[in-house]
């Protein structure tokens, strides 16, 4: 199996294994900045808020924050980007691509309530782009996704595009960059599929499966 880079502290949350090693990929855990060439792609799980001082901001709503994490996480991206290796962001990956971009986040959504866990992932209807990754996928522009944040892309970072977004506030949903083969999503396909799919959301397994076709190099 196709090695995935997962940069994580301590292990990887079992949703992401299940998913990953369910469409032929093999997810490693990193604990530290390695060689990206002996991985075939980098997946940046969900997890803490992003540390404002990486877009230049104070802390004006972030929550939890882990410094260490972002640096692990950003220092895996630099190495993966600078090879063209291909790359998932899930929630918190999806904003630490667009900071590491050079993007800016909103640290505490106008209408967060409609994005939080609440016990539970919340279900919320997307607009994809026509001809987007994501509307390729699941052969129609509008799905059903679930939500689990209180952050969110503000300003998109260089070279990323704006593909997905929300449909009742127009939070950033996914991105694809437009010259690296990186893309990402707000929402968590891996709590949409296998023992986790919902009956309220689209199936989240295509995006693993897009992501080995990435991996693989078609």
């Amino acid at each position: 199996m196709l090695k995935i880079a997962v940069p994580v502290e301590g292990t990887i949350i079992q949703n992401y294994c299940d998913a990953l090693e369910c469409v032929g990929l093999e997810p490693v855990a990193v604990n530290e900045i390695c060689e990206a060439n002996d991985f075939a792609g980098l997946l940046l799980p969900g997890g803490a808020d992003v540390c404002p001082d990486r877009y230049g901001e104070a802390v004006n709503g972030a929550e939890e924050t882990n410094p260490a994490l972002d640096a692990l996480q950003f220092g895996m991206l630099a190495a993966f980007t600078a090879l063209k290796k291909p790359v998932l962001g899930i929630c918190r990956g999806h904003q630490v691509i667009n900071v590491f971009f050079g993007g800016s986040l909103y640290q505490d959504l106008p209408t967060a309530a409609r994005h939080r866990h609440i016990g539970h992932d919340q279900a919320h209807p997307t607009a994809a782009e026509e001809g987007s990754w994501i509307a390729r996928l699941y052969g129609k522009t509008h799905i059903t996704t679930n939500s689990a944040h209180h952050e969110g892309v503000k300003t998109p970072g260089r070279g990323l595009v704006v593909v997905q977004r929300a449909m009742d506030d127009g939070v950033v949903e996914g991105m694809i960059h437009e010259a690296l083969p990186l893309i990402s999503v707000q929402w968590h396909p891996e709590r949409m599929c296998l023992s986790k799919a919902r009956e309220d959301t689209v199936n989240g397994l295509p995006v693993f499966e897009h992501f080995r076709r990435m991996a693989e190099g078609k």
